[in-house]
C-alpha cells in the first residue's frame, strides 16, 4: 500500500494556497497613486524657467495662435473671450463692496470667482492682442485684489480660486506688468494664499486631504502660485505642491472604480475642471501631469458626465446638482477631447454658438481655449445605452441610443446619504420619455446663502441633523422607497450588485442598509422593459419593525388616478403608471406645491405619488412591488 506523504502533499498545499492569495490580492483593486517627484532639487532642475508656464508655454502658445487662423472652434471661443474682456471694462474694479445678492454666501466666493473670470479673459485677450488698455485694466484689477486685508481663509476656496486668477496675471502678462505690482502680487501670493495653508498647529487642513471639490479646488490655486513664487519661495512652495500632489490622490480616488463623480454631473464640471487644470498647469511647468489623466476612473468619468446628460438638455441632477446642462460647451469635457481624441467629448456645436453677454460662460474658458485648440479627432466613441458604474455613489443609466424617436432616458442611483452633497436618496432616479421628465429630482436649493442666512444648518450630515427637513434632502422627496415614514439611515450604502446589458437592460440595488432596523432586506430592480416602459421591482423581507412600506414617485405632470395605477399628463404627453403587484390599494396623491418647509426648493405643480401598503395585509414577511411605467 502507497503510504501518504503528509509532508509533501503539505507543501503542495501552501503552495496553492499561497498562489491563490497572491492572485485575491491581485484581484483587489490596490490604492493608486500620482507620481509624486516634488522636492528643491526637483523644482531647481525641472521647472520650466521662462514663462508663461501655467496651462501656456512657448510651445503650447504657438499652437493656439496656429489655430486662431485656422480653426473656427477656436476663433468662435476666442471672439467670446474678446467680447467678455471688453465687458469687463462696463464693471467697477474688483472690491470687497459688492453688496450681497440673494444667492450669495457669507463668504468671499462670489468675489474670487469674479477675479479669475475677468483675469482669465483679460489676460488671454492680452497675450494675443498686447492691447495697452487690456493690460492697464489686468494692472488695476491685480492691484485692487492683491491690497484686499485676505483672501477669506476660513473658507478656502475663496482662496483658492483667488490664487488661481492672481497666479495665471502674474505668468501671463507679468513681463509686461510694472516691477512693482508683480512683487506685489507675488507677495499676496505667499502670505494671502500659501501660508494661511499651512495652519501655525502643524495640521494639515481638511481640504488637503478630503475626498471632495474643496480638495480639487484648493490645491489647485496653492498649485498655481506655488509655481509662480518658486524662484522667491522655494522651500514654501516645493512643500506645498509636493502636499497638493499628496492629497490630490484622495478626491481622484472617488472616481473609481468606473468615473462616476460622487456628488454628480454639476461638481464634476466644478471639481474635476480644477484638477483638469492642475494637470495642464503640471504638463506646461514640468512636462508631466505626474499620473492624473491615467489615474483610475479620472479618464472614464467623462463617459459619465456625458450620460448625465439627457435628450432634454437637463443633467441626471442628484445631490446638490443643478438641472440644466446649459447651452455652453463644456470646457472640462474639452480637455478630455483633447487628450483622448474623442468627438464625443467635444461639444464643437455648442462651442461654435454666438456670444451672449446674458451668458456668463465658465470662468476657466481662457485656460481651456489652449485645450480646444489642441483637440484633433482621433476617435467617437459610441455612448453606450446602458452604463452602471459603482463607487461611493452608485449611478445607472438606460436610454434608447442616440436616435431614438421615444428619448427614452433614465438615471437611477444608490448611494448613502453622508457622502459630500449627498441627500436620502437610494433607490431613486429620473425618467424621461417623449421629451417630457416625468419623474424628477429636485436637486440643489436655488441659494445655499438663503438658508445659511436663517441659522440653519444645511451641511452637517448626521441622522438627525437639520439638513433632513428639507424636502430634496430627505427620502420623502424623491422617487425612492419609505418604510414606516422614517428617514433613510444616513449612513446606509445602495450598492449595485447586478447589471445586465443589452437591449433591455436591467440593474438590481442592495438596499438593505438604507433600511436598516426598518426592514430585514431589500432590493430594487430597474428595468428597461420596452423601448416606452420601465419596470420598477421591490423584493422587501420585512422586520418585526416594519409597519408599512411606501413607493414614491415625485413629478410634476398632472396626475389622474385610475383602476390600477394612475395617468400622467404633462406638455401634451401621457404616461401610463400600472400598480402590477398590489391592484387591491390604490395610488395617492400628495401635493408638494407649497412644499412642507418654508426653507423648502419650491417647484410648479409638484407632488409625491405614493403607493401605501400596510404590512399587515401581506402574508409571511416578504413581497414584492411591482410599477411599470410606460408610454401611452
Amino acid at each position: 500500500m502507497k503510504m501518504y506523504d503528509y509532508k509533501k502533499h503539505c507543501c503542495i498545499a501552501s503552495a496553492l494556497l499561497l498562489m491563490l492569495v497572491g492572485l485575491s490580492l491581485n484581484a483587489q483593486q490596490l490604492p493608486s497613486k500620482l507620481d509624486n517627484p516634488i522636492s528643491k532639487t526637483y523644482l531647481r532642475n525641472n521647472l520650466r524657467k521662462a514663462s508663461p508656464r501655467l496651462v501656456l508655454n512657448k510651445e503650447i502658445e504657438e499652437n493656439l495662435k496656429q489655430k486662431l487662423k485656422s480653426d473656427p472652434v477656436v476663433q468662435n471661443v476666442y471672439k467670446s473671450l474678446k467680447n467678455g474682456a471688453a465687458a469687463v471694462f462696463e464693471k467697477p474694479i474688483i472690491n470687497l463692496d459688492i453688496p450681497l445678492e440673494e444667492r450669495s454666501q457669507n463668504n468671499q466666493l462670489d468675489i474670487s470667482r469674479d477675479l479669475l473670470h475677468r483675469i482669465g479673459m483679460l489676460a488671454m485677450v492680452y497675450r494675443i492682442e498686447k492691447e495697452v488698455k487690456v493690460l492697464n485694466r489686468i494692472n488695476e484689477e491685480l492691484i485692487a485684489a492683491c491690497n484686499f486685508p485676505t483672501w477669506n481663509p476660513k473658507h478656502f476656496l475663496d482662496v483658492g480660486e483667488m490664487s488661481l486668477g492672481i497666479a495665471l496675471a502674474v505668468d501671463w502678462v507679468g513681463e509686461y506688468l510694472p516691477a512693482s505690482t508683480v512683487k506685489l502680487a507675488k507677495n499676496a501670493l505667499i502670505e494671502k494664499g500659501i501660508k494661511p495653508s499651512w495652519p501655525e498647529n502643524g495640521k494639515a487642513p481638511k481640504w488637503a486631504y478630503g475626498n471632495n471639490n474643496w480638495n480639487q479646488v484648493c490645491n489647485g490655486g496653492m498649485v498655481a502660485a506655488a509655481i509662480v513664487v518658486a524662484e522667491e519661495e522655494p522651500e514654501l512652495a516645493s512643500k506645498t505642491i509636493y502636499r497638493a500632489i499628496d492629497g490630490m490622490q484622495n478626491a481622484l480616488n472617488q472616481y473609481g472604480p468606473d468615473g462616476v463623480y460622487p456628488e454628480g454631473a454639476t461638481y464634476w464640471r466644478y471639481g474635476t475642471s480644477f484638477t483638469v487644470v492642475t494637470a495642464a498647469m503640471f504638463e506646461s511647468a514640468f512636462g508631466s501631469d505626474f499620473g492624473i489623466l491615467e489615474y483610475p476612473g479620472f479618464k472614464e468619468s467623462a463617459l459619465f458626465r456625458v450620460l448625465s446628460d439627457s435628450p432634454m438638455g437637463l443633467f441626471y441632477n442628484y445631490g446638490d446638482c443643478g438641472e440644466s446642462s446649459g447651452s455652453n460647451g463644456d470646457a472640462t469635457l474639452a480637455w478630455f477631447a483633447s487628450k483622448t481624441g474623442n468627438k464625443t467629448f467635444f461639444e464643437k456645436e455648442k462651442f461654435l454658438k454666438p456670444y451672449d453677454k446674458e451668458k456668463k460662460f465658465s470662468r476657466l474658458l481662457a485656460p481651456a481655449l489652449v485645450w480646444i485648440a489642441q483637440y484633433e479627432e482621433k476617435s467617437e466613441t459610441t455612448v453606450p445605452a446602458a452604463w452602471a458604474g459603482n463607487g461611493p455613489n452608485p449611478v445607472v443609466f438606460f436610454t434608447g441610443g442616440e436616435d431614438d424617436p421615444n428619448k427614452f432616458y433614465f438615471g437611477g442611483k444608490g448611494g448613502r446619504g453622508n457622502i459630500s452633497h449627498g441627500n436620502m436618496d437610494a433607490g431613486s432616479f429620473v425618467f424621461e420619455l417623449d421629451g417630457v421628465r416625468w419623474s424628477v429630482d429636485l436637486g440643489k436649493n436655488k441659494h445655499y446663502g438663503v438658508i445659511e442666512r436663517t441659522g440653519f444648518n444645511l451641511w452637517e450630515r448626521c441622522q438627525d441633523c437639520e439638513r433632513w427637513k428639507l424636502i430634496n434632502k430627505n427620502n420623502f422627496g424623491h422617487s425612492t422607497l419609505s418604510v414606516n415614514d422614517q428617514l433613510h439611515r444616513v449612513d446606509g450604502k445602495a450598492s449595485i450588485v447586478e447589471f445586465k446589458d443589452g437591449a433591455f437592460p436591467e440593474a438590481i440595488l442592495d438596499m438593505s442598509p438604507v433600511f436598516e432596523g426598518q426592514l430585514k432586506s431589500a432590493t430594487r430592480r430597474f428595468k428597461k422593459s420596452g423601448p416606452r416602459s420601465l419596470l420598477i421591482e421591490d423584493d422587501i423581507v420585512l422586520s418585526e419593525d416594519t409597519d408599512r412600506i411606501t413607493w414614491q414617485l415625485i413629478t410634476q405632470a398632472d396626475v389622474e388616478i385610475v383602476e390600477g395605477g394612475a395617468i400622467l399628463t404633462q406638455d401634451g404627453k401621457r404616461l401610463k403608471i400600472e400598480n402590477l403587484s398590489h391592484p387591491e390599494f390604490s395610488l395617492s396623491v400628495i401635493s408638494l406645491s407649497p412644499p412642507p418647509f418654508y426653507l423648502d426648493l419650491k417647484k410648479d405643480n409638484l407632488k409625491r405619488l405614493e403607493l401605501r401598503i400596510p404590512t399587515w395585509t401581506i402574508e409571511g414577511m416578504d413581497t414584492k412591488i411591482s410599477v411599470q411605467l410606460s408610454g401611452e
